[in-house]
């Protein structure tokens, strides 16, 4: 008789925006008991998740999962990067960028049926100032954004777009010192990210051509724009046509030294904190073992709840746009005529 797996369901019954009542019932019902030997845990307090994970590694537990949004999912990870215990997610969170990278189920039922194909392959992660991420980290407006974010009190794609457009027009550009193995360059930017997977979550491809498996992180340079600007850029964001934008750039790193002229705050994997003036980050080829879909291909069409609740919007200020592109150039024709005239006089 095979020796089951041991699996421990690492449960935040807080953390993103769906009820964690039914999980252990689902789990109970789904999971292949002949393969694993299951236990659930619920975490307490703030880090508990990634004590736990630690603990269930160093006892020789074979996959742990991350029950909840990213912010679980990092505590997870990062206890057991480097370590023979592998990671698996069940999505319950409001982004869920890892899982939609990985092309993990949203639905809880079908995440636990991924889990009982135990197909576990080798990825990379990335560090920020010794903190693991596994999606992206990054400093700018992303990393303001989500200090406001996680000052809102309430969750949801919707609660991170009203910050977005609310603070989004009073944010100032900062100057950057960006250093990798090619040098030094100088660089005026609305926000730097640093990605390891596609997207910050709810299908926002930050780098759409961004992989887990080639040992570099993608780096995007937003530079600063107008307000007439931004609209094309959401849409990009969520089109996957962002490396497409005249004020992004892009380039590929394994180690990134970033240099400010004052602190401020950074993010890794959407959680912020406060940090100095020097940022270094690097990513650590093949870390991390994470139980993946082998019918990924299948569930790749996942629904997309910003931009299908804000394309009305991105097309009515493009209208707007438009409209007042189309207005300047009939007042840069009069002024020539104008100006014609007067040299006549």
């Amino acid at each position: 008789m095979t020796k089951k797996k041991k699996i421990t369901f690492i449960l935040n019954p807080i953390s993103g925006t769906h009820s964690k009542e039914e999980i252990p019932e689902l789990i109970e019902k789904t999971l292949d008991h002949d393969l694993f030997e299951p236990r659930i845990v619920f975490t307490e307090y703030a880090g508990h998740a990634a004590e736990i994970a630690r603990e269930e590694s160093k006892a020789g537990t074979d996959v742990v999962v991350a029950v909840g949004g990213d912010g679980t999912v990092n505590e997870v990870a990062r206890s057991l990067v480097h370590t023979p215990t592998a990671l698996a997610i069940i999505p319950c969170g409001s982004g869920n960028g890892l899982a939609r990278h990985l092309c993990l189920p949203l639905d809880i039922k079908k995440a636990i049926e991924v889990i009982n194909s135990c197909k576990i392959e080798r990825f990379d992660y990335g560090v920020i100032n010794e903190l693991p991420f596994f999606c992206t980290c990054g400093m700018g407006f992303d990393a303001f954004i989500s200090l406001k974010f996680a000052e809102a009190g309430k969750r949801g794609p919707i609660t991170y777009v009203e910050n977005v457009l609310k603070e989004g027009l009073k944010y100032k550009p900062e100057t950057y010192e960006v250093e990798d193995e090619s040098g030094a360059t100088r660089y005026k930017a609305f926000l730097i990210a640093c990605a390891n997977a596609s997207q910050y979550g709810n299908n926002a491809y930050i780098a759409p051509g961004a992989t887990m498996k080639d040992g570099e992180m993608d780096v995007i340079i937003m530079e600063p724009f107008d307000v007439l600007d931004a609209p094309q850029i959401a849409a990009d964001l969520f089109m996957k046509t962002l490396g497409n934008n005249s004020k992004i750039k892009t380039f590929r790193t394994k180690h990134l030294h970033i240099h400010r002229k004052k602190e401020g705050a950074i993010h890794y994997d959407g959680d912020p904190m406060m940090t100095g003036t020097d940022v270094d980050v690097h990513i650590e080829h093949e870390g991390i073992r994470i139980v993946t879909n082998p019918n990924a291909a299948e569930d790749e069409g996942q629904p997309n709840p910003v931009l299908n609740a804000f394309s009305d919007l991105f097309n009515n200020i493009n209208n707007v746009r438009e409209d007042i592109e189309k207005r300047g150039k009939r007042i840069q024709r009069v002024n020539k005529v104008l100006l014609r005239k007067l040299t006549k006089l």
